[in-house]
């Protein structure tokens, strides 16, 4: 018999035969998300979330809801601090989601955006050497990888082997860290997996992005609430999934035999114009443009005007298929909107996607 299947260490807690996963960057709908569905499977997982967010409403509301979760603050900037948290931990599993999300907030923001979204992506990645020289393996590492990093690109749809030409400090950052995680696969055998994600949404998407605005626009129309709704651009067209499909695949990333890079997407493009007609229409509005003005404060200073990427390889490899579509995406969260502005009740566990 294998006695290390019986060892328990009464410290930590870790025992070999339960899978122990690290989610930085809980406090999104993807990581609430993740988190709960490997917590059904019966794994062990700790969660990160900025220091000095541990208390906000739209973070815990969700998290407290996960029996058996453990949340701890951590900046993802530090890059010893989380050397510390893989030593003490024995992860078999990471899962690196924590990052300056804002693509409009990053010209604003280059330098920080640059040190969270890349280096912090290189600290993490050195951090694995050093454990694995230490101990002859290291945890799996999935990266949050972005379209955004095709940018100006010469062909569409967009595949894994597409050129990079990033548009933002946003999708500048994540390029780099992206061929970081190829470059510490290839020179030093770590298992690492970027999964280049497309946008993807659910009701619990953060209220700063243009789709949640978009769908909390259209309830509070058709609800009296309000009476106008400022967007900038509406003609860039986006590739557009739902959360439960991505993370998902996320998943299917790391159980897989060898750490590769996958393309994350429908494969279908969508106008942000269609988004805004669907989710009013979902909310009883049949014309929306009574009530959408275009702003030019909201133009970015570089636009990306399409993306969509092409999931084939993930789709052969992974056996992968999106099965949300984007009319029911959005529908579900206009849904969930009403209910947001008639009750007063902004976060609840209520509100949180299932299939």
């Amino acid at each position: 018999m294998d006695m290390r299947l019986e060892y328990q260490d009464r410290r930590t807690g870790y025992c070999p035969l339960v899978r122990r996963a690290l989610i930085t960057g809980i406090g999104g709908q993807d990581g609430f998300i993740l988190a709960r569905d490997l917590l059904a499977e019966g794994r062990q997982v700790i969660g990160t979330v900025r220091p000095g967010t541990i208390w906000r409403a739209d973070v815990m509301t969700y998290l407290k809801g996960l029996d058996g979760l453990e949340v701890v603050e951590h900046d993802v900037r530090d890059g010893v601090g989380f050397g510390h948290l893989i030593e003490k931990h024995n992860f078999d599993e990471i899962y690196n989601l924590a990052s300056f999300s804002s693509v409009g907030l990053s010209w604003d923001n280059a330098e920080l955006v640059s040190e969270i979204n890349g280096m912090a992506v290189l600290r993490m990645l050195e951090a694995l050497r050093l454990y694995q020289d230490r101990h002859g393996s290291a945890p799996r590492l999935y990266q949050a990888s972005t379209s955004e990093v095709f940018g100006l690109a010469d062909e569409q749809p967009q595949t894994e082997t597409t050129p990079h030409h990033p548009r933002s400090p946003y999708a500048v950052a994540k390029s780099f860290a992206h061929h970081l995680v190829v470059n510490y696969r290839e020179s030093y055998g770590l298992f690492t997996s970027s999964g280049i994600q497309y946008n993807h949404e659910s009701p619990l998407r953060g209220a700063g992005f243009v789709t949640r605005k978009i769908t909390r626009a259209a309830a509070e129309i058709t609800l009296g609430r309000r009476d106008s709704l400022n967007l900038g651009n509406l003609d860039v067209r986006r590739d557009w999934g739902h959360a439960l499909d991505h993370v998902r695949c996320m998943r299917l990333m790391l159980e897989a035999d060898d750490g590769m890079d996958y393309v994350v997407a429908t494969g279908a493009t969508h106008r942000l114009e269609d988004f805004l007609e669907t989710a009013f229409a979902a909310a009883g509005i049949g014309d929306p443009w009574r009530y959408v003005h275009q702003d030019p404060d909201l133009l970015r200073p570089a636009e990306v005007m399409e993306t969509r990427g092409d999931a084939t390889k993930a789709r052969e490899q992974l056996g992968w298929v999106p099965e949300i579509s984007f009319d029911q995406m959005i529908e579900e969260m206009v849904r969930v909107e009403l209910r947001r502005v008639e009750t007063g009740v902004e976060h609840s566990l209520d509100y949180v996607p299932t299939r």
